[in-house]
């Protein structure tokens, strides 16, 4: 039982779906005069979850060729027989799907429904199916399900997205790139060897490093903005925290552009992420 569980937790990327949810929450949490029950904040929460897992679970399904020939994914259970490849599985993804979209429209409102449908299709479609094998940009586009998420959770309070939840989904949409660029230039061997184009490999360590670090500098600027528009000085102070420790971590990547040093800009990026959410939410629903 504990290894299904942990199988199922690794092809729905989990861990990936609750960022993801956050990103909706925080949408939320930003936006001012909240009108939602509690009730409606638990779908709201729970549609993006499941939308974010569903395409997770694609993308698991559709990529099992090149994950088996790379050593961080070659124990995924689709590469190793322990999920079976057929029709059943693309019907429970599809079915999960549908079921977040719905729900979405029935108990919040359509525009919910659409930026839930809007992620899993970028990162379903645009980003699995289309570029990921074919352009070093891939993870530009691959990365608005977090933005699209940002404007569900704004959406369910107000069709017209406030100035501080839009601010935020633009920062999510910078952060992706440097975040997954880091990652592929510590583990850039693995992705030479799937023969997919990541920027690193394309462009090279240290071009990539300076590339990360405008999106990380614009990303850092416009995520203390929304002071400005209703949000205090919780808000303020992760953003600050994690702004500074991701500058610092892409500072020194640049100095030294090592697969080392990347993975500590990989875990930063995350750090600063997760300050920035967090504190989003605390801030929107204490003050």
């Amino acid at each position: 039982m504990s290894s299904f569980v942990s199988n199922v937790v690794n092809v729905f990327k989990l861990r990936v779906g609750f960022s993801i949810m956050l990103c909706g929450v925080a949408g939320l949490a930003m936006t001012p005069n909240i009108n939602l029950s509690i009730f409606q904040i638990f779908i709201l929460a729970g549609t993006v979850f499941l939308s974010s897992a569903s395409a997770g679970a694609f993308n698991q399904y559709y990529e099992r060729d090149i994950d088996a020939l790379m050593p961080r994914t070659k124990n995924r259970p689709f590469v190793t027989g322990e999920f079976k490849v057929g029709w059943l599985w693309p019907s429970i993804i599809l079915s999960l799907l549908l079921l977040a979209i719905f729900s979405a429209a029935v108990i919040l409102n359509i525009y919910v429904a659409l930026y839930i449908f809007l992620a899993a299709f970028f990162y379903i479609v645009i980003y699995t199916i289309w570029l990921k094998r074919k352009s070093p940009i891939n993870i530009v586009f691959g990365g608005l399900a977090g933005t699209f998420a940002v404007l569900a959770g704004a959406a369910a309070v107000n069709p017209v997205i406030a100035p501080a939840p839009l601010i935020l989904a633009i920062v999510l949409f910078l952060w992706t790139p440097p975040h997954f660029w880091s990652l592929a230039t510590a583990i850039n061997d693995d992705y030479v060897a799937a023969k997919v184009p990541m920027l690193p490999q394309v462009l090279g360590f240290a071009t990539t490093a300076k590339i990360s670090m405008a999106h990380t500098i614009l990303l850092v600027a416009l995520s203390l903005l929304p002071i400005f528009y209703g949000m205090g000085w919780i808000y303020f102070i992760g953003a600050a925290t994690g702004g500074a420790l991701f500058l610092w971590r892409n500072a020194q990547l640049i100095i030294n552009p090592d697969k080392k040093h990347a993975m500590k800009t990989f875990f930063a990026s995350l750090t600063q992420l997760s300050l920035l959410l967090i504190f989003a939410i605390l801030d929107g629903f204490i003050l």
